[in-house]
């Protein structure tokens, strides 16, 4: 059941209920249909382009993605040098333009909500797990980049 406990799962899980107030409970809000779009897709392939930016320098570093799990590497290079967590922050992006492109008015509150649980649920233990196994390296990485931007 681990497998339940990671980021997507929690990114499907506020995806969903944004696609279904928006299908079933659209109440005639809306952000304007172009600029939804718009800035949805610009949010959403922002995102995209994180993680994927993310995911990319995890790999040449030979380190683990999973976030239960204590990274090999101490990875600060490409866009760790912008954020500590691109793919969360990825995650929420996603969201945000999905909420815009969905016209789903009422889940805005989903994003703030998102945020607090990757904290919650990954940042701070994966943090914890980070300054104990590389201890001055992490100290000077945390104090030189953001945890989100």
């Amino acid at each position: 059941m681990k497998w339940i406990d990671i980021p997507p799962v929690w990114l499907g899980a506020c995806v969903a209920l944004a696609w279904a107030q928006a299908t079933y409970l659209p109440f005639g809000l809306g952000f304007g249909e172009i600029w939804a779009d718009l800035l949805g897709g610009l949010l959403v392939g922002g995102g995209l382009v994180l993680m994927l930016l993310a995911l990319t320098e995890m790999r040449r570093q030979k380190t683990t993605i999973m976030p239960h799990e204590t990274p090999s590497q101490l990875v600060q290079s490409g866009i760790f040098t912008r954020s500590r967590n691109p793919i969360y922050l990825g995650d929420v992006l996603i969201l945000a333009g999905l909420i815009l492109r969905f016209d789903a008015v009422l889940c805005l509150p989903l994003i703030p909500i998102l945020t607090w649980v990757l904290e919650k649920r990954f940042i701070i233990g994966e943090e914890d797990r980070m300054r104990r196994t590389f201890r001055a390296d992490w100290a000077r990485y945390e104090a030189k980049v953001r945890r989100w931007l």
